[in-house]
């Protein structure tokens, strides 16, 4: 190493402690705009470069830089994403973070070289505001950050000896991989257009066209619709409503031949006043003062059940489906089928 060199290495011990300051601030900013912008990542990660890579670097193109403030990756920092296009969110959010040095930044996903997939990463030289040296901001997906691991390990980029039928297989792979990333973000996209395109049938009251499944029914739940049945139920004893999730129902619902939202909310409107009617029965002659907001609709599934002629073997099963097979539904099926033989749905 040359004598300019060694003043550069100086440099950076003398400056060592700045880059850890610098270091610590990047970390932070970094995560409170993710967390502010509502971006989950895989991670994020910062690092110096050590005295012994700096000096490695210097011995082999040291003349290259003027002063340490010339060598833009003493402090690094890398974000993982899941998907290819939270890059360039990332990418936008850091624009208002950071000053850049568009000069010395590459976005290497637009070199399309044939072996590039785990180096498409899009490089940033950043500056925080009130220092004076620049560091570099990777991006870049998981699977582009696990390719890259792999080769750097393995040595695959080089092709250095290594037969051309391996390099091609590897390149094949690598191709694959990044349809993959590619797909993983198409689908996130169209299954959240699918999402949207949900609520608003939802909101339009368009059930019929909404096939029941977990974002349906989530997306018909976030309207109350069993909410004026519970208030219903509870001011029979003046109960006060527990709110307890209602997915779980889903599988209930399907079982009980709904297809379609339209179908849940035809089942509602069916039963909901003999949903009622059970209540009193079971509350009439209690004091309870807590109610789950599962009341209503269970009771809906239990008036159902019976209606169509399920029985005591038929309630058992709903409470299994609900809490899972134990000894304690088949008592409890049994007290439901007890409360409900009198009442008027019973004998239709």
């Amino acid at each position: 190493m040359d004598l300019h060199s060694e003043f550069i290495l100086e440099e950076y011990r003398e400056a060592r402690p700045l880059f850890e300051k610098m270091q610590s601030e990047v970390n932070r900013v970094l995560r409170e705009a993710l967390e502010r912008n509502g971006l989950i990542v895989t991670a994020v990660e910062t690092r110096i470069k050590t005295e012994e890579s700096l000096a490695g670097k210097l011995a082999l193109k040291g003349s290259k830089y003027a002063t340490l403030s010339d060598i833009t990756d003493i402090l690094g920092a890398r974000i993982i994403t899941f998907y290819t296009d939270d890059v360039d969110r990332i990418a936008a959010m850091a624009e208002q973070l950071f000053e850049i040095d568009w000069a010395n930044s590459v976005d290497k996903r637009k070199l399309h070289q044939l072996d590039s997939f785990g180096y498409n990463s899009l490089h940033y030289i950043c500056r925080l505001p009130g220092y004076d040296y620049r560091f570099e901001l990777q991006l870049r997906t998981t699977l582009q950050h696990a390719w890259a691991a792999i080769n750097h390990d393995n040595g695959y980029k080089s092709g250095v000896e290594i037969p051309h039928e391996y390099m091609r297989r590897i390149n094949r792979l690598a191709g694959l991989l990044e349809i993959a990333d590619d797909e993983f973000s198409h689908i996130r996209t169209e299954i959240n257009d699918y999402r949207r395109r949900v609520q608003q049938l939802v909101q339009n009251g368009q059930l019929d066209d909404v096939q029941l499944d977990g974002d349906a029914f989530r997306s018909y739940l976030n309207a109350r619709p069993f909410d004026k049945l519970n208030r219903r139920i509870a001011a029979i004893n003046q109960a006060e409503i527990q709110e307890v999730p209602l997915i779980r129902y889903l599988k209930v619902l399907k079982a009980l031949g709904c297809n379609t939202l339209g179908d849940v909310a035809r089942l509602r409107n069916q039963y909901e006043e003999d949903a009622y009617a059970l209540a009193r029965h079971q509350l009439g002659n209690t004091d309870l003062d807590i109610i789950s907001s599962a009341v209503g609709l269970q009771n809906i599934c239990i008036v159902c059940i019976l209606s169509q002629g399920g029985g005591k073997i038929g309630l058992l099963r709903l409470f299994n489906a609900l809490n899972g097979q134990n000894s304690q539904n088949e008592e409890l099926a049994e007290i439901t089928f007890k409360q409900a033989s009198n009442l008027p749905f019973m004998n239709k």
